[in-house]
């Protein structure tokens, strides 16, 4: 019953990406909830107003936790308006993370379209920290907009530290010099072995679908392409079914789940 209840986190730091959405770094009050791996999500609960499972997109120094939330409804806007000093709940942290252990000394291609670059980003920063436990990083990043584009900043401090990064936009705007188009047309500017690559996909159901069957057909093994699925999750613990997505739970069973058993659910439609 103690994942059920919220531990109290204060937030110290606020950080606006996009005209609605922002990163909050929380830090505990007293207890604190486990170290989430990356991939992982929690619960965040806006006292009064109500939980959200949300994606843990970096931790930096223990026992802080970062988390990237759009403001899309009445919680996620609570959310996003906490300012430092203000409390929030967590409870967590849920589910099935990447899994980095276990691709260690492989290629990672990492694909994140829209807000799917959040839970991408703890990866890169894992693997950052210790380089010489993975090979070649690759990120290919979509957004609708250039606007739209989180953790710029980052991005180019990826870059320096030697990740190929590669942008493709929706929609381009003045002085956008990039790419645009979908995110699969940045497949062939992939700079890594397929064969001895693994790939994390993240983003919007249908970007996933296309990104992770090209990445297939340009050599990845399917048992080593993972996708981070999205469905209504209410308890975190597998109790209430709201993440039912056939036979799996996504918050027990999830929210990252091989393309091989991903790719039949995700062909049923309104499944």
């Amino acid at each position: 019953m103690a994942r059920m209840r919220p531990v109290p986190y204060r937030v110290v730091e606020r950080r606006r990406e996009t005209r609605d959405t922002v990163t909050l770094a929380l830090e505990p009050v007293a207890a604190r909830i486990a170290e989430p791996s990356p991939g992982q999500f929690t619960m965040m609960y806006a006292w009064g107003v109500g939980e959200v499972p949300v994606s843990v997109s970096g931790g930096g120094a223990k026992p802080r936790v970062e988390q990237t939330v759009r403001a899309v409804g009445a919680v996620t806007r609570a959310l996003c308006g906490a300012r430092p000093g203000e409390m929030l709940g967590l409870r967590g942290p849920f589910g099935v993370g990447w899994g980095l252990d276990e691709v260690q000394g492989f290629d990672l291609i990492l694909a994140a379209g829209g807000i799917g670059l959040a839970p991408l980003r703890s990866v890169v920063l894992r693997a950052l920290a210790d380089p010489r436990r993975y090979g070649r990083i690759v990120l290919l990043v979509g957004a609708r907009t250039p606007a739209d584009l989180l953790y710029p900043d980052e991005l180019e401090r990826w870059r320096r530290c030697g990740v190929h990064v590669e942008v493709t936009v929706d929609r381009a705007a003045a002085g956008w010099t990039g790419h645009v188009g979908l995110i699969t047309s940045l497949i062939d500017l992939v700079d890594a072995d397929p064969a001895r690559a693994a790939a994390f996909v993240c983003g919007p159901e249908i970007m996933m679908r296309l990104t992770a069957r090209a990445l297939v057909e340009r050599g990845v093994p399917p048992h080593r392409v993972r996708l981070s699925l999205e469905r209504n999750m209410r308890c975190g613990v597998g109790w209430c079914g709201h993440c039912q997505l056939g036979p799996l739970l996504l918050c027990r069973d999830g929210p990252v789940v091989p393309y091989e058993r991903a790719e039949p659910l995700m062909a049923v439609k309104e499944l």
